[in-house]
Formats: C-alpha cells, structure tokens, sequence
C-alpha cells in the first residue's frame, strides 16, 4: 500500500508532500540557535497512550437452545470481515484459557501482516483475546489483509493457514479457512483502495534568521497542546477522544534529541505532519494542521514551506481541502471512515 495521496496532490496542483517529509541537512550559523527560557523544564519522551479500539453495535440475539440460558454474543471489536480474512474454529466443549495460551503462536505476524485469535467467552459471550480463568466455546483467527506494507499475498496467508492449523490441533478443535485465492483477490483490491484514499500530509517549518535547539521547540510547541511522543526528536498533539493515536506530529532531528548536550546543537526545519485516515473528519484536523503550522510559525518565525522549500500559502491549502473532503466521504462510504477503528488498523 502507498503512504502517498498521489491524485490528491495533483489535483492540488503538487503543493504539498504527502508522506512524512525528509529533515533537510542541519546547518550551522555564526548567530547562536534560538535557546528554551528557564526554569522550564524540558518534556521527557514517555510513550503516548496505546491506541484504544472502540466496540461495534450488539449483534441481534441468537437462537437459544431449550432451557439453557445462553449469552448474547457480540461482535468482535478487533477482528472485522472489511480489512480481515477469518478462520473459525470450532470446538465440542468449551476450552480453557490456559490451554488456548499454551497453543497460541510465538509470533503474532504472518510475514508483514499481524494476526489475532479471539475465542467467545462461554459466560459472557465477548469475543476477546484469550485469557487465563476463561472458557472459550469457539475461536476465530484473523489476518489483516492490507496494510501500508502492501496487500497479503499467497505466501503470508499460508503461513497463517500453518500456525492457525497448529493451533486448532493443540486445543483440539476443527478449523475453517477461506479460499486463498479469494482472500489475496480481496487483498489487492483493498490494497487498491486504500492506495487511493491514502493521505499523510506534512510541511516543513524553515527558520527564517537565527536558528533553534531543541529545547527552545520543545518550549514553543508545548504551549500549542504539544507534548512528547515515544520517539526522540517526535512531539504529538494528543487526540480529545481517549486512547486514539494523535492528531499531528512535529518532529525533528532524532539525533538531536539524543545527543548528550541537546542544547549545544541547532535545528533549522521541523515537520509538522497529519496521518488524515487516523482521525475522524468531525475533529476538523486539517483546520487544526493548518492552525499549528500558522501559530508555530509565528512563535518560533518560521516559514511554512512544501518539501521543496516553496512557501505556502492560503490558495495552497484550500486546494487541498476540497480534496481531502471527497476522499472523506470515499473513506466513509466504504464503511471505513477517517478515525473508525477499522480505518486506523489498514492505514497502519
């Protein structure tokens, strides 16, 4: 799968870098860079919150067999027929949590594709990732069929088909498979989709005169919501909906951050990036990239430039607004839209 929006940029008129742009060399200038006030402390780059997944609607009641009073049974929240193929494993009696953990494959990938097993809570009837002190009355194994890697291909799926197989063997239980032609068909053309419908956008911030350490960006973007990311030299400003992955990122050189004196180096470009499919459209975040890049700019007097260094302005991006407003509503109308759990698991 592409991380670029290739037509949206030419419809655009080729303006602005999809993709995370590239750190332009750090040049030294006989001013001093830009320096953090005191006593302000710089942020420590912890881990940001996990991406948290929300639950689809209840599934309609099921037919209850006579006088045992069955649970409703859910749908999962992780595993979905739009971006998974599924394996479904039956079983004659109701299998415990540790002997489902002690079957449970090494690795949870199939070549570049993550996997999960779910088994059906017998008590509660949850689809949920298997645990000790539970009884399980039936598994099902997906396999994500796209992702930015590219689509499944025939390979990956049979190492699927191999450590499901095992794993069904271990718990005693029959276990069904699609077809592997049709699920790399339905690959490549979700691959194709998502090709299509794909956008990270991302600016470069240019110092104009004297340049900055980075402290002194750590300082300035704090006071526009920034904090810091899991990664030296990546700043996050965190999504208002709990446990979603962020809105932008501003990053800079990770050797930077890493060197034992920070302070004594200079920076002289940011990039300030928007993973479009990983935020719903609701949250205006392309109002909020623009809004961060015009406020942090003028804090830390910036140009705000393309990856060719061309400085944009508003004619620039309200091209690529009408844009990225049909690619919302394409995104939606395959029932996976900007921000849905299934949306942020393929354009992963």
């Amino acid at each position: 799968m592409s991380v670029t929006l290739t037509q949206l940029l030419a419809m655009a008129g080729g303006i602005l870098l999809a993709g995370v742009v590239a750190h332009g060399a750090w040049q030294a200038r006989k001013a001093g860079p830009k320096r953090a006030l005191p006593p302000m402390e710089e942020p420590s780059f912890d881990a940001p919150p996990a991406v948290a997944e929300a639950a689809h609607e209840d599934a309609p009641l099921e037919v209850t067999l006579p006088a045992v009073a069955r649970p409703l049974r859910r749908p999962s929240a992780r595993i979905d027929a739009l971006i998974d193929a599924i394996a479904t494993i039956s079983v004659e009696q109701p299998v415990s949590g540790e002997l489902a953990l002690q079957h449970q494959p090494g690795s949870r990938r199939a070549g570049t594709k993550p996997l999960q097993i779910e088994g059906l809570n017998a008590a509660t009837g949850d689809w949920e990732l298997l645990a000790p002190g539970q009884r399980y009355s039936e598994f099902q194994a997906g396999l994500k069929m796209a992702n930015r890697s590219g689509p499944l291909n025939e390979i990956e799926y049979s190492e699927f088909v191999q450590k499901i197989q095992a794993f069904a063997d271990g718990i005693g239980g029959f276990v069904q498979f699609p077809d592997m032609l049709d699920v790399v068909a339905r690959a490549r053309e979700l691959d194709h989709f998502a090709a299509s419908h794909d956008a990270q956008l991302a600016l470069l911030l240019r110092a104009k005169a004297a340049a900055w350490t980075p402290g002194f960006v750590q300082q300035a973007a704090a006071r526009h919501g920034f904090v810091a990311g899991a990664l030296p030299g990546r700043l996050v400003l965190p999504s208002g909906e709990e446990g979603a992955p962020p809105v932008l990122t501003l990053q800079f050189d990770a050797q930077a951050a890493l060197a034992e004196d920070p302070e004594a180096l200079s920076l002289r470009e940011l990039t300030l990036a928007l993973d479009v499919p990983q935020t719903p459209a609701e949250q205006e975040p392309f109002a909020l990239w623009q809004e961060s890049a015009r406020a942090l700019s003028r804090d830390l007097e910036a140009e705000v430039c393309d990856d060719r260094g061309q400085v944009l302005g508003l004619h620039a991006f309200a091209a690529i607004d009408v844009e990225l407003k049909k690619l919302y509503e394409a995104l939606a109308e395959r029932d996976l839209a900007a921000g849905s759990p299934a949306a942020r698991r393929l354009f992963s």
